[in-house]
């Protein structure tokens, strides 16, 4: 019996040793030195290439271990915010226990868009690595901040509205034309106009807003837009190609209507089969009785004005659509009805539904 109460009482006095031996290596813990940022440096400069390869790697962020007194686990956590705001509204980059973290070119400038930095403008960024163990609440760590400079790209064409009468006024809702690249002018697409219009360009932050930069007609109505003093454009009921040069100070809005040609419809190749526009889709629509047909050389096309000066076809039969483009396919006979979607500027589809 002593002998039980011997090994009782050894088993007691090796438990409170090994808490006690916990709570020293807990209280040994302490903030003693933060993350020092190796990579990158202070003032580089990174002008991201939309047309490099997106998945090479843009960024390396390497750092030093943080310094808790102790050998333990710590979690990283890379933060980057907007420069001056001091990590107000940060993103949150990764949290993992390396000291390095690699992104690509796509999630770079993924991450600087969300920040709400400006394409193709070079504005600057801080980065700093908060370090834990355990609860992140609990002796939190941060190193020194990083300051480093971005050129960010959007693959966006830069685009312009369209309001007016036709819509309402109303700027956030009106059609819009686009530019054929970044940094170009020439803003085109298809507006069904009613009336009185004009053209506003977007403000700081993307959105289309009265008290933004707008044009309208120099009062001559011979197709020349100015800022200042200017007047209301104007048009009949139809359907339009809009163009507008911002740079060149120019516009034109002519009438096109749409319809829809080849062997697989009624009429062949002979005549068209006009389209007619849905306010409420956007889009240009009919519905026919098509014959199957295999393109590219048979099937149907789109063209404008009952003319081939201006027709749609589709090259690559992926549902987007070329300016003499191949013939378009129809996979078996039936009713069809046809959409035409010339809304979103430059980037036009269509679509055969069989009925």
């Amino acid at each position: 019996m002593k002998y039980i109460y011997k090994l009782t009482y050894l088993f007691v006095i090796a438990l409170i040793l090994c808490s006690c031996s916990d709570d020293d290596e807990k209280l040994t813990l302490s903030t003693q030195g933060g993350s020092v940022i190796n990579t990158p440096s202070n003032g580089q400069a990174f002008v991201l290439n939309p047309l490099e390869e997106q998945t090479n790697i843009a960024i390396t962020i390497s750092w030093d271990h943080s310094n808790y007194g102790t050998p333990t686990g710590i979690d990283y956590t890379i933060q980057m915010a907007v420069s001056g705001t001091n990590f107000n509204d940060a993103v949150t980059l990764a949290t993992i226990s390396e000291t390095y973290f690699t992104m690509s070119i796509a999630d770079f400038n993924s991450t600087l868009g969300s920040l709400g930095l400006f394409p193709f403008t070079e504005s600057s960024v801080d980065i700093r690595i908060m370090s834990s163990v355990g609860d992140p609440s609990q002796l939190p760590q941060y190193s020194e901040t990083v300051t480093i400079l971005v050129t960010p790209f959007t693959t966006d064409l830069p685009k312009i509205a369209v309001p007016g009468n036709h819509q309402g006024w109303d700027p956030p809702t009106a059609p819009l034309l686009a530019s054929s690249a970044f940094g170009e002018t020439d803003y085109e697409g298809y507006v069904w106009l009613d009336g009185d219009y004009k053209f506003l360009a977007p403000n700081q932050s993307g959105m289309f807003e009265w008290g933004s930069t707008d044009w309208g007609d120099d009062g001559s109505f011979s197709g020349v837009l100015v800022e200042e003093d200017e007047v209301n454009c104007t048009a009949v009921s139809n359907y339009y190609f809009v163009k507008a040069n911002t740079e060149e100070l120019t516009y034109s809005a002519e009438a096109h209507s749409w319809g829809v040609i080849g062997n697989a419809t009624p009429t062949g190749w002979d005549s068209d089969t006009d389209m007619v526009y849905d306010p409420d889709t956007k889009t240009l629509r009919v519905t026919l009785d098509l014959v199957a047909q295999q393109a590219p050389d048979n099937g149907l096309k789109f063209r404008v004005n009952d003319d081939w000066t201006i027709n749609l076809g589709d090259t690559d039969a992926d549902g987007t659509m070329e300016y003499s483009g191949d013939n378009i396919g129809v996979p078996e006979s039936g009713n069809y009805t046809i959409v035409l979607d010339l809304s979103n500027p430059r980037e036009y589809t269509y679509s055969l539904i069989l009925n």
